[in-house]
């Protein structure tokens, strides 16, 4: 079997501070690492020797202790609606989905966070195969500057981030804590924090670390179910995480932080969509600073879930907004070049085992 040799530390992990600690122990200026987040997230090189205002010692020294990530660009899919999906090789021979939507209020990336899944959502292809591994910050923060680098001939930018692709985030906590500061850091992409949404199933630990971390990102919790019997069936981790414990844990936010929490719902026909549920749901959300993001599942070949039926997805919205729970119904994009999180990684996994 042939080895895959480790790679250096990829300059991308650097968070400015961490950029600016290597420069004192490599005993050069600090002022550096500004310069050279300039050259990564506003000239956006792909290799040390551009970084023409470094001095040459600098740059081998760069070279000798880092590199860039590479994203082989296995496939591109572009939907009728400007949506782009890519599917990324990494240096391991696995592969991760990242996907850029274009709204009317600009450009916004959903990345991942980990290669597979082990959270076992049933109705969500990301799980098929489980986890293989955790991704790296500089693995994360790659996916943002390739669909960045993609926008660049039209003069557009990155101006939202969605932390909703394969993965569970809040698994791999520090990693995206990292890419995180990297990507609203005023010297790199700039990414204003308001228009970052990190995404969890109810890690509920995790929770309560992201709400000490005192920022402005948004954050929005899966559900799918108003009760634990019904949440277990559709999400194991809600074993671990009960659904009222995870509940808890969003008040606790809501009270610390006084920002508001997404709830997303994916409406399953049959399963999870019907009146009761909707009223049940209400009730647990009652009086709570929040907004719920309905989901109209996307169809997975190995899940066999149908979708509910658009009069149904009004109704229970409907329902909803009567005891005074904002909601919206999610605006599907990249419907015919397979947007669910990990379709396509799941048909290059399958093609792979032929």
């Amino acid at each position: 079997m042939k080895t895959i040799a480790e790679p250096k530390n990829f300059i991308y992990n650097m968070t400015l501070e961490r950029l600016q600690d290597w420069l004192l122990e490599q005993q050069e200026p600090t002022f550096r690492a500004a310069q050279i987040f300039d050259w990564l997230y506003v000239k956006r090189i792909n290799n040390f020797d551009e970084m023409t205002n470094l001095p040459k010692t600098l740059r081998e020294k760069l070279s000798k202790h880092f590199e860039f990530v590479t994203l082989d660009e296995i496939t591109k899919l572009e939907s009728k609606d400007g949506t782009v999906k890519f599917l990324f090789g990494l240096h391991d021979g696995h592969a991760i989905e990242t996907v850029l939507m274009k709204h009317n209020y600009g450009n916004s990336v959903c990345v991942t966070t980990q290669v597979g899944c082990r959270i076992g959502c049933t109705f969500c292809a990301s799980t098929l195969g489980g986890l293989k591994r955790n991704l790296n910050a500089g693995e994360i923060v790659a996916q943002v500057v390739q669909a960045q680098k993609m926008l660049d001939p039209s003069g557009e930018r990155v101006s939202s981030i969605v932390i909703m692709g394969s993965g569970e985030p809040f698994e791999n906590y520090d990693a995206t804590m990292d890419f995180l500061r990297i990507m609203i850091h005023e010297k790199g992409l700039h990414i204003g924090q308001r228009h970052i949404t990190v995404s969890t199933s109810g890690i509920v630990p995790s929770m309560y670390k992201f709400t000490d971390e005192n920022t402005q990102i948004n954050l929005a919790i899966s559900i799918h179910a108003p009760n634990d019997k019904l949440r277990s069936k559709l999400m194991p981790v809600n074993r671990r995480f009960p659904f009222a414990d995870v509940i808890a844990a969003c008040k606790h936010y809501i009270e610390k932080t006084g920002r508001r929490i997404t709830f997303e719902y994916a409406l399953i026909g049959g399963v999870n969509d019907q009146p009761e549920h909707a009223e049940e749901l209400a009730q647990v959300l009652e009086g709570m600073l929040c907004h719920v993001n309905l989901i109209p599942v996307n169809y997975v070949p190995e899940r066999n879930y149908v979708r509910t039926p658009r009069e149904d997805i009004f109704e229970f919205q409907r329902i909803l907004q009567r005891h005074n729970v904002n909601t919206t119904i999610r605006r599907e994009q990249g419907h015919d070049i397979a947007a669910a999180c990990g379709q396509l990684r799941a048909k290059h996994m399958e093609s792979n085992a032929r």
